[in-house]
C-alpha cells in the first residue's frame, strides 16, 4: 500500500509539473502575441506578418493582422514583399555556383560581364572596374553607388522614381546604365563599406551569364522548389507554386500604396522576392542547417564587415549584436536580412530561433529591430 501511495505521489507530482510547464509556455506565447499586437497598433500599419519558431518547435507562432484596402482580410496564404531580403537569395545563388565549381568569390566581375562594369568604379578619373571582384559585390565593399538611395549627380534617385514613374518596368541593364549615368563611386574597391543595390544587380547578371537561364528560374530550380517554398516567387517575374489568396499584401511607402507598381521591378536581384513567414524560415533554416550550401561556404558568407553600431555585413547576410546596440540588452545575435518595408528574416543562434515577417510600411523600417530585440529579450528572460 505504501509503495502504491508513493507511486501515486510521483505521478501526481509529474502531472502537476507538466501542467505548470504547459501553463508557463502558454503564458509565454500569449506575451509574444501581445507584443506583436502592440507593434501593429500604429496607424501606419495596415497589415503585418510574424512567424517565430524554435528548431524543436517548442515555440511556434504564425500570425497575421490587417486588411486590404477593399476590406478583405489578409491571411497566412497571402504572400508579402520581402524587399532587400532578396539579397540573401542572390548571395545564396552565387554561393551555390561556387559550391558547384562554376564561380569563385575572388573572380573578377569584368571576366564575367566584360564592359558592363566600365565606368561604375571611377575615382579621381581612374576607372577601377577591372579590380572589382564578386567578393566586393557580395559584401558591399566595391565602393559603387547605390542607385536607390544615394544622391545623384543629376536628376533623382530610384526611390523617388519608383513613386513618380509607377508604370515603368525596369530591366537589369537599365539599372546599371542609370547608375553609370547619374552617380559617382564612393571609394576604390575594398577600401570601405557602402550598401549598394547596384552590386546585387551585377551579381544577378553574373548568375544569368554563368547558368544561361533567367535569375527567377535559377531561384526556382535551386532554392524555391527544393525547399517546397510554395508561396515564394520573384515579384513581376514569376508566380508561386501555390495559388495565393491574393496576389500580394499591400505595401505602403508612408501613406502611398505601391504594391501594384511596375517600378518595383527596380529591385530585381537586390530585393524582388515575395514570400511568407513559413517559406522564409525554411529558407534560412536550410542555409544554417547545411541543406543548401556547404559549411565552408557558409563560413565565408559570415566574413563580417562593420556596417554601423552593432551591425555587420557578410555575403547577403546582416548580423545584429544586441548588447552592442544597447548595453542593457543580452548578448544575443540576429543573422539574416532586413527589408526597407519593415520586412525581416533572422536566425538567433544562441536561442536556436528563427523569425520572419513584415510590417509592410517603409516608415517602419527601423522599428523591426526593436521588435525583434524585445521578442528575444522576453524569451531569454523567461527561459532562465
Amino acid at each position: 500500500m505504501k509503495k502504491i501511495f508513493l507511486i501515486i505521489l510521483l505521478i501526481t507530482g509529474f502531472l502537476l509539473n507538466a501542467l505548470s510547464q504547459e501553463n508557463n509556455q502558454k503564458h509565454r506565447l500569449e506575451q509574444l502575441h501581445q507584443l506583436f499586437k502592440t507593434y501593429t497598433e500604429e496607424e501606419v500599419i495596415r497589415n503585418a506578418f510574424f512567424r517565430i519558431e524554435t528548431a524543436d518547435q517548442s515555440i511556434l507562432i504564425d500570425t497575421v493582422v490587417g486588411k486590404f484596402a477593399d476590406g478583405e482580410e489578409v491571411t497566412l496564404n497571402t504572400p508579402y514583399y520581402t524587399a532587400s531580403i532578396g539579397k540573401t537569395f542572390t548571395a545564396t545563388a552565387i554561393t551555390l555556383l561556387v559550391d558547384q565549381g562554376k564561380l569563385a568569390f575572388e573572380d573578377r566581375v569584368a571576366d564575367h560581364l566584360g564592359k558592363v562594369v566600365t565606368g561604375l568604379s571611377v575615382i579621381d578619373g581612374v576607372d577601377y572596374s577591372k579590380e572589382l571582384t564578386i567578393h566586393h559585390l557580395l559584401s558591399h565593399t566595391s565602393g559603387m553607388a547605390d542607385y536607390f538611395e544615394d544622391t545623384p549627380i543629376s536628376g533623382v534617385n530610384m526611390m523617388q522614381k519608383l513613386i513618380t514613374e509607377p508604370d515603368h518596368f525596369w530591366k537589369p541593364m537599365e539599372l546599371i546604365d542609370f547608375t553609370r549615368q547619374h552617380f559617382k563611386a564612393r571609394f576604390q574597391p575594398g577600401l570601405g563599406y557602402h550598401y549598394s543595390d547596384t552590386e546585387y544587380v551585377l551579381l544577378g547578371l553574373i548568375i544569368e551569364k554563368v547558368t544561361k537561364i533567367p535569375l527567377h528560374q535559377f531561384f526556382e530550380k535551386y532554392i524555391i522548389n527544393p525547399l517546397s517554398m510554395e508561396l515564394t516567387s520573384m515579384n513581376l517575374w514569376s508566380e508561386p507554386v501555390k495559388r495565393p489568396d491574393f496576389p500580394l499584401a499591400e505595401i505602403y511607402a508612408g501613406p502611398i500604396e505601391i504594391s501594384r507598381y511596375q517600378s518595383l521591378s527596380a529591385d530585381w536581384a537586390g530585393g524582388a522576392i515575395r514570400s511568407s513567414g513559413r517559406d522564409l524560415n525554411d529558407f534560412i533554416k536550410a542555409i544554417f542547417q547545411g541543406n543548401l550550401i556547404s559549411e565552408s561556404s557558409l563560413q565565408k558568407m559570415q566574413q563580417w564587415v562593420p556596417e554601423s553600431k552593432g551591425t555587420y555585413y557578410g555575403y547577403g547576410l546582416r548580423k545584429w549584436v544586441l548588447n552592442e546596440l544597447n548595453p542593457s540588452w543580452p548578448a544575443l545575435t540576429l543573422i539574416g536580412h532586413s527589408g526597407s518595408t519593415g520586412a525581416y528574416m533572422y536566425f538567433c543562434p544562441e536561442l536556436d530561433i528563427y523569425l520572419s515577417g513584415t510590417f509592410n510600411n517603409t516608415d517602419y523600417m527601423q522599428q523591426h529591430i526593436m521588435f525583434l530585440a524585445e521578442i528575444l529579450i522576453g524569451i531569454s528572460t523567461n527561459s532562465k
